[in-house]
């Protein structure tokens, strides 16, 4: 990485915590249309899109008229229960103000609908930083599909060899090895070491990362 000029950033569970309440907001969605899903069936698929999960829990297409209703209902309980509640992780705000500093590209690379998105920057701090941003209403499919990081990639107008995602799931990495990016993966989300194999670096959290960010696999 040491012709590094930009990076792409995950949002939930890497640079806001946030991953239980999406997860919440799903169970909740579902139980007030009669579903009932645990918590931990939903909590590891937490970082791929809602086009995704909602097939895999419970065998509804998020392109059905129930399927949109359910998404839709998640979507306002996250914003009205969970999102005013949200706190960046642990160094989030540092981290993306000393890349800034350091000249490199930023841009946001999420699963997240369009209509969050602007809430969650607010929380970390990102929306202050960054230079651009993707969010699953700009991909076809979302994570673990690539979609979303070539559309970051196109926007920040970098090759995918000058370029390292930041991410906290599974999904993360497969999402950026597709389309030919290491990652840089957080525990800060929920995943342990074996759920983030394939990253070229593993940190706790944005704080650790900034710790040695003069060291390899960043520099």
């Amino acid at each position: 990485m040491s012709g590094l000029r930009g990076v792409l950033l995950d949002i939930d569970g890497t640079l806001v915590a946030s991953n239980d309440a999406h997860a919440h907001a799903w169970v909740e969605a579902l139980a007030e249309h009669g579903i009932t899903v645990p918590f931990d069936d939903i909590r590891r698929r937490i970082g791929m899109g809602g086009d995704k999960l909602l097939p895999e829990v419970c065998g509804i297409s998020e392109e059905t008229h129930k399927g949109k209703a359910i998404s839709k209902r998640r979507g306002e309980i996250f914003k009205e229960r969970y999102l005013p509640k949200l706190q960046p992780t642990r160094g989030a705000r540092d981290l993306l103000q000393h890349l800034k500093n350091e000249g490199l590209a930023l841009a946001v690379a999420t699963s997240a609908k369009a209509d969050e998105l602007e809430g969650l920057l607010k929380v970390c701090g990102a929306g202050q930083v960054i230079d651009t941003k993707t969010s699953s209403d700009d991909a076809d499919n979302s994570k673990p599909d690539p979609d979303i990081v070539h559309a970051a990639l196109e926007r920040i107008e970098l090759p995918a060899a000058e370029v390292v995602l930041l991410g906290d799931t599974p999904y993360d990495i497969e999402a950026a090895s597709r389309a030919g990016i290491g990652t840089i993966a957080f525990r800060c989300g929920g995943w342990n070491d074996n759920d983030l194999r394939g990253a070229v670096a593993i940190f706790d959290h944005p704080e650790a990362l900034l710790a040695h960010v003069h060291e390899p696999p960043f520099r």
